[in-house]
């Protein structure tokens, strides 16, 4: 396939690491049971009417094949003393629910607790651009909480100022 752009990846990469994102943990169940998850900056809602919202999913990723053979998905809006349920979710770990608690939603999604925000979806498309795939979840369940989010911006964690 042809580059339609002739944009330097370096280029391109620094300069989408000036927007900073939410950062979210997407959970889902297998078909055999096993839970999965990851955690994703590339989150964002995509319709009211209906309720939708989207992620994008590096295709190396574990998480897509759950992602690909899944019903739904939660996602998880994580508050800002949640860094380091960000980074074992982030991290090439076999098992990152080991020692988590953990409670059940919609298609037995396991859901974590201590959130800022947590979304139940039921899956209606997977869109595969470039080297990641869109992922589209209509919201079934949605739950929030007080508190401030935990930020990412220019490859690192962050808060928003006071």
């Amino acid at each position: 396939m042809m580059a339609l752009t002739s944009v330097d990846p370096a280029s391109f990469r620094a300069a989408l690491s000036r927007f900073a994102s939410g950062v979210t943990v997407l959970t889902t169940r297998t078909a055999d049971g096993r839970d999965a998850g990851m955690t994703a900056t590339a989150f964002s809602s995509l319709s009211l009417d209906p309720p939708l919202v989207l992620a994008c999913v590096d295709r190396t990723a574990s998480m897509l094949s759950p992602l690909e053979q899944a019903s739904h998905l939660a996602v998880h809006l994580l508050s800002e003393d949640q860094e380091a349920l960000s980074r074992r979710f982030a991290a090439d770990e076999a098992d990152r629910f080991r020692g988590l608690e953990v409670t059940r939603g919609l298609e037995g999604l396991p859901l974590l607790g201590g959130c800022l925000g947590r979304l139940q979806c039921r899956i209606t498309g997977r869109h595969p651009e470039g080297d990641h795939v869109i992922i589209i979840g209509e919201v079934l369940e949605a739950e929030a909480a007080e508190g401030s989010p935990l930020l990412y911006f220019r490859s690192r964690y962050g808060r928003l100022g006071r």
